[in-house]
């Protein structure tokens, strides 16, 4: 079987149930956001996880038959097929406030230059990669989005859409 880039195909569960070469599993996906970030893997209970085109990997809160024909399903979840998988800010945003593990709290100034698309010079003494960029506000920590962090410098990943002037 070979990957169709048109059509949404339900990830297989296991690397035993794989038919196309290179498609992520189920498993491989959830196990990568519980060790990246600590999420409880009941996190994604009721979800299903979707591959449409190269390893553009989506999440959808139902089920439905695969393949499926349609434009879009769910929000985009994770990119695969590369070296370093990358979560999406939609994804961060939505499973991000039950991370423990590869947050970033960023003051109000590094929040505004985080939104703006700005890199920064940083301290963390955590985990280089991909990190969920946060905020605290109204007394909880808010998900920004997807920051990259290497050599002390922490990489804005907002899409350009979707940065602001505040």
């Amino acid at each position: 079987m070979s990957n169709d880039g048109q059509l949404f195909n339900r990830l297989p569960a296991t690397a035993a149930d794989r038919e196309v070469e290179g498609r992520a599993t189920r498993e491989e996906v959830i196990d990568w956001w519980v060790d990246r970030f600590d999420l409880d893997r009941e996190t994604f209970a009721g979800h299903t996880i979707w591959e449409k085109g190269a390893g553009k990997i989506w999440v959808f809160a139902d089920d439905m038959d695969s393949p499926a024909d349609v434009e879009g399903l769910g929000m985009t979840f994770l990119r695969t097929r590369q070296e370093h998988w990358k979560p999406t800010t939609d994804a961060v945003q939505r499973f991000g406030r039950e991370a423990t593990k590869n947050v970033i709290v960023l003051d109000d100034e590094e929040a505004t230059a985080f939104l703006q698309g700005e890199d920064q010079e940083l301290d963390w003494d955590g985990d280089w990669g991909y990190l969920i960029a946060a905020h605290e506000i109204a007394g909880g920590v808010e998900p920004i989005g997807v920051g990259l962090y290497v050599h002390g410098e922490l990489r804005s990943q907002m899409p350009k859409g979707r940065q602001r002037d505040v």
